[in-house]
């Protein structure tokens, strides 16, 4: 083989990671412009809609909620197969990164209203994203080796699991709670105020936050070990769940002990959560908690769901029995997400 058909082939190799990275990067610099279109289309509170302004608005929106999409599919088509380079580890990385970018999105834009920036969120956003592919796009130094995969610490994925096993009571009492909210704000505020006898007392808020923490930096300490090697599709699905779901931790912690109750001074209840008095559809800020909502209540409960097809494995279940229980699971969190959605955005079941 000749230097030049070696040379050949290293374009080709990097041809791929490098299409797929200018893909990714495309999609989430496109991100907030998709939603500002959404409500371009939309328009303010009390504007009668008609069908075909319901259905372009319906595009818009699913375009948006493709972005992470796009993320997902990209890190399970790169780590399916073997990453023989630099670049294509980068890749791999990128797409999982690329995952986060609703929930990376409120996150930015509480920390820049909180920070009295002048800047808008999207000038940041775009800035912020042209930086990341610097990083990924920038080619590697001759000679330059990736090490190789580090195994992951058994304890830690043994604490991680039993911290998740503690909070996923609260989690979960927390996710009913939000479902109240499609009778009504009142019927969500009874129950949330039983809840807050429990969850709101000193004690058990501290170890409630010290959890959260914990959660925060061993998920991401475990996702970004994962992120840089091959894995089936379930692995790929947990790691991209866990780097998504450790943003949207910290930044909602940020939003209701920095932001409501140290910034604000206000109660985190129905009003805080759905961006009243606007609400989230017909509010050029907030609609931007729509994704980040749906992608937060979904991956935490399909993340549990992961995590119990690896347990259910390792007990000696049947494969086709684990995947029937993951899919299942899959199904389940979406309808969940879905109705805790559409009770935030003023579905009511009339009960």
């Amino acid at each position: 083989m000749t230097v030049d058909q070696l040379v050949d082939d290293e374009r080709v190799v990097r041809r791929g990671p490098a299409t797929i990275m200018a893909g990714l990067l495309a999609s989430a610099i496109a991100y907030p412009f998709l939603l500002d279109a959404f409500h371009a289309t939309v328009g303010g509170e009390g504007r009668t809609l008609a069908a075909s302004t319901i259905l372009f608005a319906a595009l818009w929106l699913a375009a948006a909620f493709a972005m992470p999409l796009i993320g997902l599919l990209s890190a399970v088509r790169l780590a399916s197969g073997p990453l023989p380079t630099t670049q294509h580890r980068k890749a791999l990385r990128l797409a999982y990164i690329a995952v986060i970018a609703p929930t990376a999105y409120v996150f930015m834009g509480v920390l820049l209203y909180m920070l009295g920036s002048p800047v808008p969120d999207r000038l940041v956003w775009v800035v912020a994203w042209g930086a990341i592919g610097a990083w990924a796009l920038r080619p590697p130094k001759p000679g330059t080796t990736f090490a190789a995969a580090v195994r992951m610490p058994a304890k830690l994925r043994v604490a991680h699991g039993i911290s998740a096993a503690v909070l996923t009571i609260y989690v979960l009492f927390h996710l009913t709670n939000h479902l109240f909210g499609l009778i009504g704000p009142d019927a969500h505020a009874a129950v949330m105020k039983l809840g807050r006898q429990v969850y709101r007392a000193p004690v058990v808020e501290e170890i409630l936050v010290a959890a959260m923490l914990f959660q925060i930096g061993s998920g991401l300490m475990l996702a970004w070990r994962w992120s840089g090697r091959a894995a089936e599709p379930f692995r790929v699905f947990q790691v991209a769940s866990g780097f998504y779901l450790s943003v949207f931790i910290l930044g909602h912690m940020d939003s209701v002990f920095v932001f409501a109750r140290t910034y604000l001074g206000i109660d985190t209840g129905w009003a805080f959560a759905t961006g009243a008095p606007t609400g989230i559809l017909h509010d050029p800020w907030n609609i931007r908690l729509l994704p980040h909502y749906w992608l937060g209540v979904f991956f935490v409960l399909s993340h549990l769901v992961s995590g119990l097809r690896v347990v259910l494995a390792a007990h000696g279940v049947g494969q086709a029995t684990a995947v029937r229980v993951w899919n299942a699971g899959l199904l389940v969190s979406a309808a969940i997400a879905t109705a805790i959605l559409a009770g935030m955005c003023g579905l009511r079941l009339g009960l």
